[in-house]
């Protein structure tokens, strides 16, 4: 997958910056090249393939902020994007003075890498033979799926992607940043005649670090013929599958460590940092440098990441900031490098490198070692919020759901609906697995932007079922 040559992401972004004219500008240019297929019933139904250059041009003026953007990269284009930013901000600032703090000034020398430079921040995110987007990558993980579905009598579906992501910003504060990074993903549901299904994906850097036999291997176990249990509504003790807490964290992030809900008193940990939330084995951090993760050397603002505690042995230490809610929180408050779009998203920031450490037990199956009668959870879906301030959800179990009796996962479990707190989860946890997992989504509707949570399983001592699904 090969376009014509021009000129580099970071040479657009410097032309776009030069036309923009004077004031305080931010150009990022993000260049995509990405692979998916689709397949279902053990046969391909769909491969797309994307190139594509996108110009975002910030402007700020009196503390308000204004974004335009284009795919068309000439200069009259570049102009044109420039001057509507431009009018948008002017205009706002008519209401008066904003609240926008203005564009960070560089935290550090820019230094030119190139892609997959291990000292460039991120730099390990990049994996050069992914970048290639060989579509016989692709063929050769959906025939691999294929295969091992048809030997458990059952058929395939689910998506393959990969992707190879470059970002550059240039702002007039002088602040220059670029890097290039890689990801992969692959998800897979084997279903029999019946209509039972099973599920298993992975999550990576390097499109050669998905096994797709494994992965249909996994997804295949999960597919029991026996008859199906029922659970009526109650607690239960349950194991959750990394799919699932990664769910759990990736809503956690949303309404409790998402720092403008926090500094407008919406979100879960207001006014309770530096107190107990969690279960002393609960150690959280988002942290863009660990092994297993999709590393981002700085954010959509280009202000530049670094680990963040923000649950230590079940006690709440941080949430994460952009520049305008750390305006807003005001104080010690600063950014924590977590803008997921230029000047700030009006849905606040998002920590999108959490890491939730492991335990000591063995596997999932150990987990449910102690549980007389519970619940096995293979993953989640059709979650929705309930109430924010108490992180409660509401949802379903799928593709995997067990009943565990006397200490062993036993037979198949119709799903369940449950409607239940991620803290008070996270509060009931008894213990974790050592192994960890990079949990992340290949679902992209808009602009690629991959990113997931590293957990393990737990074992929760309730698990609140509402009901039952049909």
């Amino acid at each position: 997958m090969s376009s014509a040559a021009g000129p580099s992401v970071p040479e657009i972004a410097e032309l776009a910056l030069a036309l923009a004219g004077a004031g305080e500008t931010q150009v990022t240019v993000t260049r995509e090249r990405s692979l998916m297929s689709r397949f279902a019933r053990s046969a391909p139904t769909q491969a797309t393939a994307v190139d594509d250059t996108e110009v975002e041009i910030l402007v700020v003026r009196d503390g308000h902020t204004a974004l335009a953007s284009t795919n068309r990269l000439d200069d009259d284009a570049l102009r044109a994007t420039a001057r509507r930013a431009d009018a948008a901000a002017r205009a706002s600032a008519r209401s008066g003075a904003g609240g926008y703090p203005g564009l960070p000034e560089p935290a550090e020398p820019a230094e030119p890498a190139e892609p997959g430079d291990p000292a460039r921040p991120g730099g390990d995110g990049f994996d050069a033979a992914t970048a290639l987007l060989d579509p016989a990558q692709a063929g050769a993980a959906l025939a691999g799926a294929f295969a091992v579905a048809a030997e458990h009598g059952l058929e395939a579906f689910g998506i393959w992607t990969a992707g190879a992501v470059r970002r550059a910003i240039a702002a007039s504060t002088g602040m220059r940043r670029d890097e290039e990074l890689t990801d992969a993903f692959m998800k897979i549901l084997c279903r029999d005649a019946g209509g039972r299904t099973g599920f298993a994906s992975a999550t990576g850097h390097s499109a050669q670090a998905i096994d797709a036999q494994a992965l249909a291997r996994q997804a295949a176990a999960k597919v029991d013929g026996q008859p199906i249990a029922e659970l009526g509504p109650g607690s239960y003790p349950v194991v959750l599958e990394p799919a699932a807490v990664g769910v759990l964290l990736d809503f956690l992030g949303m309404l409790a460590l998402n720092g403008l809900a926090h500094a407008e008193g919406r979100g879960a940990l207001s006014d309770r940092l530096g107190t107990t939330v969690a279960a002393p084995a609960i150690d959280l951090a988002d942290d863009p440098a660990w092994a297993r993760t999709l590393p981002r050397g700085f954010d959509a603002e280009g202000v530049p990441k670094a680990p963040l505690t923000l649950v230590d042995g079940g006690v709440a230490r941080a949430v994460v900031h952009d520049r305008r809610s750390a305006a807003l929180a005001g104080g010690p408050a600063r950014s924590t490098g977590h803008a997921t779009r230029p000047g700030g998203s009006p849905y606040g920031p998002s920590p999108t490198n959490l890491v939730l450490g492991g335990g000591d037990v063995a596997d999932a199956a150990a987990l449910a070692g102690s549980i007389e009668r519970g619940i096995y959870v293979t993953r989640l879906w059709y979650v929705n919020t309930v109430r924010e301030k108490e992180t409660l959800l509401t949802g379903m179990t799928r593709d995997g759901t067990f009943l565990i009796e006397d200490g062993a996962i036993t037979r198949p479990l119709r799903d369940v609906r449950f409607t239940d707190s991620v803290l008070r989860l996270l509060g009931a946890t008894e213990a974790l697995t050592g192994a960890q997992q990079l949990v992340g989504e290949g679902d992209f509707y808009g602009r690629r932007f991959a990113y997931g949570a590293v957990c393990p399983a737990l074992r929760a001592g309730a698990f609140r079922v509402t009901g039952a699904t049909r």
